[in-house]
């Protein structure tokens, strides 16, 4: 992606461990390489189609001189996320903060840390078989759109369909949920399991009846086999309730781990099912 470079901005901040750090304060420089789509704004010559970067370079100023932190870590992760937030069109972010003048006490040319953060496409899929479902689906949407480090919820139609499982016992509402994230997936992951607490989801049996299920089915190309978080998610070929949604929202989308598209895989489990008949 298009890239709009800033190097070097010289800001007088107060961040460090010792007293006289955030007492008396010392320069740091700031690099920043922001990606955006310049394309529009290089056709059509108008800066509203692209993002500011003296605009950048003030908040970025503002920012680092209004907030103090004893690890300059610590400056520079709360500082791309304000910038992330502030200017929409900017989907990536790496940054570079300096410290010159670090407290060391030996000869040295520069300390930083440097970091790379940015919006991220996650899949979720979604779904309900107790109570009041298309209710439980909605405030989950809700909540999802009620995080700022989430935005551009995009939702699937939803489907009714079979119980899938021998436990669950009544019918699901199903669909697939497409949104940008800041999260981790991880920290995505912690979300969705709060969005369940919060509409009563108990998990007292495997494949059970439920107020809401969320699971996260792709996240970018992020590939984990940990117990704790299997993405891809490891049964969504053999699950029609999640490829047919799927398939609405992003029928291109390349499994990184089997490499096939979602149209594939959708197409691969109709023709097993017609071939089972």
């Amino acid at each position: 992606m298009d890239q709009i470079r800033i190097e070097n901005l010289e800001i007088y901040g107060f961040h460090g461990v010792f007293l006289e750090e955030t007492k008396e304060g010392q320069i740091f420089q700031i690099d920043a390489r922001l990606y955006v789509d310049l394309r529009p704004a290089g056709k059509k010559d108008e800066l509203s189609l692209s993002t500011h970067y003296g605009e950048v370079c003030h908040f970025m100023t503002q920012y680092f001189r209004e907030n103090t932190y004893a690890l300059i870590e610590a400056a520079a992760e709360h500082l791309a996320r304000a910038v992330l937030l502030k200017f929409p069109l900017i989907e990536r972010l790496e940054l570079e903060v300096k410290k010159p003048h670090a407290p060391i006490g030996l000869p040295f040319g520069n300390v930083s840390v440097f970091i790379d953060r940015g919006w991220n496409t996650a899949y979720l899929g979604i779904g309900s078989n107790l109570g009041e479902k298309q209710n439980f689906i909605d405030r989950a949407v809700t909540g999802l759109k009620g995080n700022e480090l989430i935005r551009k919820v995009k939702c699937s139609q939803m489907i009714e369909t079979p119980p899938y499982g021998d436990a669950a016992l009544y019918d699901f509402l199903n669909g697939v949920i497409e949104l940008k994230t800041l999260l981790t997936p991880y920290e995505l992951l912690d979300f969705l399991h709060q969005l369940e607490e919060e509409a009563g989801r108990e998990r007292k049996i495997h494949w059970g009846p439920r107020t809401l299920d969320l699971d996260l089915l792709f996240y970018q190309d992020f590939v984990s086999n940990d117990p704790l978080l299997t993405v891809p998610h490891p049964d969504m070929e053999n699950r029609e309730f999640v490829l047919k949604p799927l398939d609405e929202l992003c029928p291109w989308y390349l499994n990184p781990v089997t490499g096939k598209t979602v149209r594939q895989m959708l197409n691969d489990l109709k023709n097993k099912k017609e071939a089972d008949q």
